[in-house]
């Protein structure tokens, strides 16, 4: 069987603990907090040089279920077709490591996690986070792997900007770098989304200040929220070639129910969410993001100025959500800096969503440009 026929089969969740109340974790605002623990899966071996290691950072609704199957689960991780055996992160190569971000919900230390300190659920008592605080706590969990300095750091969307702040606050631990379909810093359209999904997760009668756990969840608010966000995920022209002006062939006979495939569509993907994702912290993740600005005053030939990795920026023509020139932007302060980077625009219909779906190009820029690091 060739190597690209075949994928990872059952991968196990791990989970790193650190930072207890002797030795209390730093957050950006200053604020001391811990202990705190990431869950993480890993794919591949480590080279007895550890030099082979490559970080995958998820986007917003990610976690760290990367790839392969849990065991009696039926679906693969969420970029199963870019890591395994001969796809574009070479698990026969490479040592992948995925992690649930700091303020997650899928093993993570987040809003829904125990505060030791009352045995309840955190709720709002959860503090503040930031990306570089996401990325600070990713890094302890490097050092407990034994690896000083990653081969790679990857991702998309909010992962891209974990990858960039890695970039400026580790530049010494990577050896190079690929932000997909990402920003240096939040505009005012993408923090308004935010804004309008945060909003209804707090307009719902259940959400209780953040205090629902063992109660009825925020469910309408958040599935709202997420109907939000996956507008802004696609295209118009994807959102034409799937749905049209097609009707739902079941239509429910209260006048407002969807009646359109489209309508239908985000309904479905709203209400799964809610299963999967707790409504807290899709508030602290998103006000993370919106907070997210690495030029912060800078100029923009000084953000990158410390860092000798090797970048590529990979953007797609149809994403409104992240559009091309914010890729362009970082390209730009790279060249300031005197980077070696290199931009690809790749051509899709599939909007911000093509991070995700575009696997076949994506997979052969990462391949080829992975190939040029590890001659280094």
């Amino acid at each position: 069987m060739a190597a690209q026929d075949r994928g990872i089969n059952f991968v196990e969740t791990k989970y790193f603990s650190f930072s207890n109340p002797l030795n209390e974790f730093f957050l950006e605002s200053g604020e001391k907090f811990g202990p705190i623990t990431l869950a993480y899966e890993t794919y591949g071996e480590l080279n007895e040089e550890k030099s082979n290691a490559i970080l995958v950072l998820h986007a917003l609704s990610g976690d760290a279920h990367v790839a392969g199957f849990h065991k009696g689960e039926n679906d693969p991780g969420w970029w199963d077709a870019m890591v395994g055996p001969g796809k574009g992160l070479d698990t026969e190569k490479y040592f992948v490591i995925c992690s649930n971000i700091l303020g997650g919900c899928k093993g993570s230390t987040g809003p829904s996690s125990i505060n030791p300190r009352t045995n309840k659920q955190y709720g709002l008592d959860f503090p503040i986070i930031t990306v570089k605080d996401i990325v600070n706590a990713q890094c302890h969990l490097i050092n407990h792997l034994g690896i000083h300095k990653l081969l790679t750091v990857i991702g998309g969307s909010m992962g891209g900007m974990q990858v960039l702040q890695w970039a400026v606050s580790y530049p010494d631990r990577i050896c190079s770098a690929i932000p997909i379909a990402t920003a240096l810093k939040h505009e005012p359209q993408q923090i308004a989304f935010n804004e309008v999904g945060r909003q209804a997760i707090m307009a719902d009668p259940n959400w209780e200040m953040g205090n629902y756990y063992g109660h009825s969840v925020p469910a309408k608010g958040l599935s709202v929220a997420r109907m939000i966000g996956h507008i802004t995920y696609m295209s118009d022209i994807s959102m034409g070639e799937k749905f049209g002006r097609n009707v739902k062939a079941n239509k429910e006979q209260f006048k407002f129910s969807p009646e359109f495939e489209v309508e239908g569509y985000l309904k479905y993907r709203g209400d799964n969410f809610v299963k999967r994702f707790d409504a807290n912290s899709y508030l602290y993740i998103t006000k993370a993001i919106d907070r997210f600005d690495l030029l912060n005053g800078k100029k923009l030939g000084d953000v990158f100025k410390a860092l000798k990795a090797k970048i590529l920026v990979i953007a797609f023509k149809s994403d409104w959500l992240y559009p091309a020139y914010q890729s362009l932007e970082i390209v730009k302060a790279c060249k300031l800096a005197g980077v070696d980077s290199s931009y690809c625009e790749i051509s899709s219909t599939y909007g911000h969503d093509a991070f995700l779906l575009e696997i076949e190009e994506e997979s052969q820029l990462i391949r080829d440009f992975l190939k040029t690091v590890s001659k280094r």
